[in-house]
């Protein structure tokens, strides 16, 4: 399938070069000329401006945009949508909040466009790995763009099946590492619950190592008091225990390299998917007391920063290359 991608930083570059080694011709653009010069190195069509792209697509086209939410991707869609033709797609693979969506989809029905909204999980190892997709859109116009989203997903893989999954019941593309959320907004809803499930997790990752450090501490009794290697205790956890997982291994790959995280300050950044899951959740009525505290927790790093806080950063900076916030 032939598609534009707007936006070629971390996630967008890697996910079109995926693309292309399955086949799918790329029309290439962002805002930084080196970054499609690289790309059109290898293999994709370079495009030097958002009309050049569509004159370089035909009809009908295909937008795969990866942009940070908010202003600069309404501004890009609004940008398509005034030179669109009946039939094209707009496809946000961002974090935009799925409200955005909603109203975005609207909009372009009146020109019979249509939008398809996809969050996307994968970070930096994407390319590798697969993208985990959870999408929202028209049944037909996500079934026509499956190709892609196919190619994108990091398949059965080494993961064993559920048991009890039942055939008719269930969507057999989550084997895949991709759904069929819903309608507009449905995808970058369930990401969203996912990132701030995932600020949990970190969280209780960081705690854990927190503890884990303080019991060397001085203002322990002598006997109470344990110098852990923390490499090796982050090493064993993802052998066989009931906590393993990415972010484990993310940060057993941090702790090998230094034990101490001197990289890193502990100032951690959030990028809005948590504070719009307790919103979702004041909305709903639902209590949603650690991924709050995990949310109010990043506040507080930027003010006092503990162990812990590094183990934050350094877990971000493992699986999507975020950097800690300047101050």
């Amino acid at each position: 399938m032939k598609l534009a991608m707007i936006g070629l930083g971390r996630m967008g570059g890697n996910m079109a070069r995926r693309l292309m080694k399955d086949g799918h011709e790329i029309v290439a653009w962002d805002r930084d000329a080196d970054a499609v010069a690289k790309l059109a190195a290898d293999g994709a069509i370079a495009a030097d401006s958002l009309d050049d792209a569509r004159a370089k697509l035909g009809q009908p086209a295909h937008w795969w945009i990866m942009l940070p939410a908010g202003q600069i991707t309404d501004d890009v869609i609004d940008r398509i949508a005034a030179g669109a033709q009946a039939g094209e797609v707009v496809i946000d693979g961002g974090n935009s909040f799925y409200k955005d969506d909603i109203r975005r989809a609207k909009a372009l029905r009146e020109k019979q466009v249509d939008y398809v909204d996809v969050g996307t999980s994968g970070g930096v190892w994407g390319i590798d790995r697969g993208y985990c997709m959870m999408i929202g859109g028209p049944d037909d116009v996500v079934r026509r763009l499956d190709p892609v989203f196919a190619t994108l997903a990091p398949g059965m893989g080494t993961v064993g099946r559920t048991a009890g999954r039942v055939e008719g019941k269930t969507d057999p593309r989550a084997e895949q590492g991709y759904i069929h959320a819903g309608p507009a907004g449905a995808g970058h809803f369930v990401k969203m619950i996912h990132n701030g499930i995932e600020y949990g997790l970190m969280q209780a990752y960081a705690e854990g190592f927190d503890i884990l450090k303080g019991k060397a501490s001085d203002k322990l009794p002598e006997d109470e008091r344990y110098d852990l290697n923390l490499t090796d205790v982050a090493e064993v956890w993802r052998r066989g225990s009931v906590i393993s997982s990415w972010l484990l291994d993310l940060t057993a790959l941090a702790l090998a390299k230094d034990g101490n995280l001197e990289a890193f300050e502990g100032k951690v950044a959030d990028s809005g998917e948590g504070r719009w899951t307790i919103d979702a959740a004041m909305e709903e009525a639902v209590p949603a007391n650690v991924l709050s505290a995990a949310l109010y927790a990043r506040y507080r790093s930027r003010v006092d920063t503990t162990f812990g806080d590094k183990i934050l950063s350094a877990m971000r900076f493992g699986f999507g290359g975020h950097v800690e916030m300047p101050q």
